[in-house]
């Protein structure tokens, strides 16, 4: 299994003159994770695909900074 975003923790020094981000993340296209596009792939219907941006679902990759992620998991459990 794989992830489009992925955390990583760089050093952060003791004479670091701002606050350190202690926890930093990035986000990894899913073209990434596959070799050979297969026959049969689930398409968007072709307005939903315009809107999109790509045919097949497995490719559509909206970008959220983490701020979005969190408040879209907030409204989601409400």
């Amino acid at each position: 299994m794989f992830t489009l975003r992925k955390t990583y923790f760089p050093y952060v020094s003791p004479f670091d003159p701002c606050p350190p981000i202690t926890c930093k993340e990035y986000v990894t296209p899913p073209n990434l994770y596959i070799n050979f596009q297969p026959q049969g792939l689930q398409q968007f219907h072709p307005k939903e695909a315009l809107r999109t941006g790509t045919l097949w679902p497995f490719f559509y990759d909206p970008y959220f900074n983490h701020h979005e992620l969190k408040l879209r998991e907030g409204q989601s459990d409400a």
